[in-house]
């Protein structure tokens, strides 16, 4: 029996050697209930010891470690040390300043010491631990390249730990950042926070990176929400790796809330862990609650660290036995073992990790992880990033899917669109426009556009009014009209006559402009002047006529002198004789009139110049003539037209120079804005006129301001955004637009900075542009719906008043009247003359020569005149009759000026004497 024993005893030694060879102890430092956590450690170990096949066991013990007190807490964990014989590693805590003192026991004794929560990158941990929590300045990296691909121009950082903005250092480091603004506010916990969200809201801020424990979550955006800060399209980005495992239902939110995870919750061996805790605390009648959905980070992180501490020492065991041993912390021991075992688990590449890649630096630190980016409600991950990727984010969602979960959100609820009466953009429902379609009792474009994006985009809307598109109140600081409800977050839209303007755009985003327009010039249309019938003398000035008159007079006494001196106009008085005796001069200075008058009037004369010097002088002559003529006819019908519409302006530069308009604009208006911003020194001078007028001629509304330029009372020019004009114009005949436009700018919708759904609505807006719907939506509201019979009947007397009327042109015929009343006159005058002539010269009685012409002339069908006429005298005595000759009845008619051809041919001579 003593020799079996002694052959036996062997064997069953090194068996017992090796039982106890291959059992390992794992410690875990807790410092608050976490039963998720201690369940990930206790039945991961568990699991490798039943089913790993490696021959190995492994126990687990957890010890909980006061928080703040750090002398208690390292006597717990040098207790552990030394009275645990197979202590191969030691987890935990979480608690930033007791895992400091953990870490510094294990590196004395080099022990392995594993971490699974999050810890600063400020100082390099010793070689001997590991953290499979991602490396806080790769995190804040990967936080900050998140922030950049979302575009976010202005956003809010509310932050609960200080530790916080050390997760976000990244994000405030973005460059973009000193352009677009960034509110950083701390938050309390378990305090009310409303008036911080209050005030955010106030400020326009509808981004806001939430920073705070995972389980303050709801209660922080419970408090956002009571404030009106978690609306549509408010945008959250939760930065805990747990906000995944929130029940956002008891907020009822349509807010856009992202949130990032390191894992997938479907992971299938997540899900077989799971397993294992609901059988393992099934043997003991406990419940697990934890589904794959709810499993925070820190317990996915833990069955990958305890997975790869197993691994490790599993592989190192087969090489080398390891041999943990019990350890006091007041004595100069250490284990050989523990940095083989954390050399390993650095190298070691764990296969098919829950958490993603796993990779450490020399110093621990995790290196290698994937965010994963989603959206609330939503499994689906819209974009990753690891480190490799750098400032890369990937994409993982098509744009499709992109825009489909962008219209989700816009079709789950009723958006909010924010507008202000003014025609035709936004007006009581009329029964007798009748609109299709519309769920408001309001009417106009801004109503019909919004209904077709809605139809488009397959939403629902709701209008709210207000008084102004939206002025800037330097004092507060606050936007309000259309843009501020925007701005607060009163509504998701703002749609009427709303400029995009690089002010506004600081607070608001617009979409495509809708309608492109323009500053100009609404004023009455020119009225017609006092008629001036000597208006056909403007075209040429006052001095050019005394100038003109002067030359033609100098010029006849000229050609008279220049043809009496010229040989070649000096001719034979009888073509029949050769050798005339004498010469003869047709130019004496009243045939020298005739011929300038008959040039500048274009009529010519029935005599010429031969001469040379004459000709010369006349062809000079008539070359002033036509310029003359030409200038004169070609600026009548210019002056003419000018005198029968009135004194009117064309141009800003015509407004400006003159004094007797006033003009004005919409007071803080973009107009407005622009005369007060502009550095051109056009509208400089329009601004500093403007302004100036005493009392002011701004105007608080737009039909204002029409109704000051229809005031007859009154002469007033408005500057007003084209669009707007025309509407005016195509309502009121006596309105005209004046001038080219001043700038060039458009109409666009507003909607909050960033807003997701800007590209949906940008899309809608462009398509009904290319289709024309945009068009004639127009010319439904500015043309169809307006009646035109006023201004057409005005149009056709327009038409008809093209002509001259006689008041313009009645000096005409005032001239012509008075010249041929002053010939007639001379034409009697000289009648008569000749008339008292022929009866001094024949003895005979001025009435009877009178009565013998007029008995002659009135004889319209005789056609010629006898050289000598007989004037019969009243009877005489026969005596008187038997003596007196018969040569006497009838005289010589030498006087009169139809028989010339009696007279005594009168030459002149070349030296100027008179031959009969």
């Amino acid at each position: 029996m003593l020799r079996l024993v002694l052959l036996l005893m062997p064997p069953l030694l090194y068996a017992q050697r090796q039982f106890y060879e291959n059992k390992f102890t794992i410690g875990a430092l807790f410092t608050k209930d976490d039963t998720d956590v201690e369940l990930a450690f206790k039945y991961a170990a568990q699991w490798h010891s039943l089913y790993s096949g490696e021959g190995t066991s492994y126990n687990t013990i957890t010890r909980r470690l006061p928080q703040g007190n750090t002398f208690a807490s390292s006597k717990i964990v040098c207790n552990m040390t030394k009275t645990e014989n197979r202590l191969i590693a030691i987890f935990g805590p979480d608690s930033l300043k007791t895992s400091a003192m953990v870490q510094s026991i294990c590196k004395k004794l080099e022990i392995p010491h594993i971490q699974t929560s999050w810890q600063p990158s400020t100082n390099y941990p010793p070689i001997i631990a590991l953290n499979f929590y991602p490396a806080a300045d790769l995190l804040a990296e990967g936080f900050a390249t998140i922030v950049k691909h979302m575009n976010w121009k202005s956003y809010a950082i509310a932050y609960q730990r200080d530790e916080g903005l050390i997760r976000l250092q990244g994000v405030l480091k973005i460059p973009e950042s000193t352009d677009n603004p960034v509110t950083v506010r701390q938050v309390a916990q378990n305090a009310d926070n409303r008036p911080m969200f209050k005030l955010l809201k106030m400020s326009g801020i509808t981004k806001i990176i939430l920073d705070c424990d995972t389980d303050e979550i709801i209660n922080m955006l419970q408090q956002a929400k009571e404030v009106g800060l978690l609306t549509y399209p408010t945008s959250y980005l939760l930065t805990s790796l747990d906000a995944h495992t929130v029940d956002y239902s008891v907020l009822d939110t349509s807010a856009n809330i992202t949130m990032v995870r390191l894992f997938d919750p479907s992971n299938e061996q997540l899900v077989r862990h799971l397993k294992s805790w609901e059988v393992g605390e099934m043997r003991s009648n406990r419940q697990v609650t934890t589904t794959p959905e709810t499993v925070r980070t820190d317990s996915a992180l833990m069955i990958d660290a305890v997975n790869l501490l197993v691994e490790a020492v599993n592989h190192l065991n087969k090489t080398e036995i390891i041999s943990p041993r019990a350890m006091v912390c007041e004595e100069s021991d250490t284990w050989e073992g523990g940095y083989r075992i954390a050399a390993y688990m650095k190298e070691h590449r764990l296969p098919a990790p829950i958490t993603g890649p796993i990779v450490f630096d020399q110093f621990g630190r995790r290196t290698n992880f994937n965010l994963q980016l989603i959206e609330l409600n939503s499994n689906l991950v819209k974009a990753t990033w690891c480190p490799a990727n750098g400032t890369r984010l990937n994409i993982t969602i098509s744009a499709k899917q992109r825009q489909q979960m962008v219209l989700r959100s816009l079709q789950k609820q009723k958006i909010v669109v924010s507008s202000k009466i003014v025609d035709p953009y936004l007006m009581e429902l009329n029964a007798s426009h009748a609109s299709d379609s519309l769920s408001s009792r309001y009417e106009g474009y801004a109503v019909d556009l919004i209904e077709l994006i809605a139809r488009e985009l397959n939403f629902t809307y709701v209008f709210t009014i207000t008084e102004s598109n939206g002025n800037y109140d330097e004092s507060s600081g606050l936007w309000n009209g259309v843009v501020g409800d925007v701005v607060n977050g009163v509504a998701q839209l703002g749609i009427c006559d709303l400029t995009i303007t690089h002010q506004r755009r600081q607070a608001v985003d617009f979409s495509n402009p809708f309608m492109t327009l323009g500053i100009s010039i609404l004023y009455k249309k020119p009225t017609p002047g006092e008629p001036n019938m000597f208006a056909f003398i403007d075209p040429l000035a006052q001095d050019v006529w005394m100038y003109t008159a002067t030359a033609y007079l100098g010029v006849s006494v000229v050609l008279y002198l220049i043809a009496r001196m010229a040989p070649g106009d000096w001719e034979n008085p009888h073509p029949c004789e050769e050798n005339p005796t004498e010469l003869e001069n047709a130019w004496n200075l009243g045939n020298a009139l005739w011929l300038t008058m008959g040039s500048i009037m274009t009529q010519g004369c029935d005599i010429l110049p031969k001469g040379i010097s004459s000709r010369m002088a006349v062809s000079m002559w008539w070359f002033f003539s036509l310029l003359m003529t030409s200038s004169y006819t070609a600026n009548l019908a210019a002056y003419l037209s000018k005198e029968r519409l009135g004194v009117s302006i064309n141009s800003v530069d015509d407004l400006v120079a003159q004094n007797k308009i006033k003009f004005g604009t919409l007071i803080n208006g973009s107009t407005y804005e622009f005369f007060k911003e502009s550095n051109y020194s056009k509208y400089q001078a329009v601004w500093n006129k403007m302004s100036g007028f005493k009392p002011s001629t701004f105007v608080g509304k737009n039909n204002e301001g029409v109704r000051k330029v229809l005031n007859k009372n009154q002469e007033y020019a408005f500057f007003m955004e084209s669009a707007s004009m025309e509407y005016e114009i195509s309502k009121q005949c006596e309105l005209a637009e004046i001038g080219d436009w001043l700038d060039s700018k458009g109409y666009g919708i507003a909607m909050p900075i960033d807003a997701p759904y800007r590209g949906e609505i940008n899309s809608a807006i462009l398509k009904y542009q290319e289709s024309g719907a945009l068009q004639t939506l127009k010319k439904k509201w500015w043309k169809d719906l307006i009646k035109k019979e006023p201004c057409e009947i005005e149009e056709t007397d327009e038409k008809k008043d093209e002509g001259l009327k006689l008041a313009n042109v009645g000096g005409v015929f005032l001239v012509l009247g008075f010249g041929i009343t002053v010939s007639f006159c001379i034409a009697v005058a000289e009648f008569l003359w000749n008339v008292r002539s022929i009866a001094t010269q024949e003895g005979v009685s001025y009435w009877t020569v009178l009565k013998s012409e007029l008995k002659f002339a009135v004889n319209f069908w005789v056609t010629q005149k006898a050289v000598r006429a007989e004037v019969k005298e009243p009877a005489s005595p026969p005596e008187a009759d038997q003596n007196e000759d018969p040569d006497d009845k009838v005289f010589e008619t030498q006087g009169s000026i139809f028989n010339l051809q009696i007279l005594p041919r009168i030459s002149t001579n070349r030296s100027g004497s008179t031959l009969s």
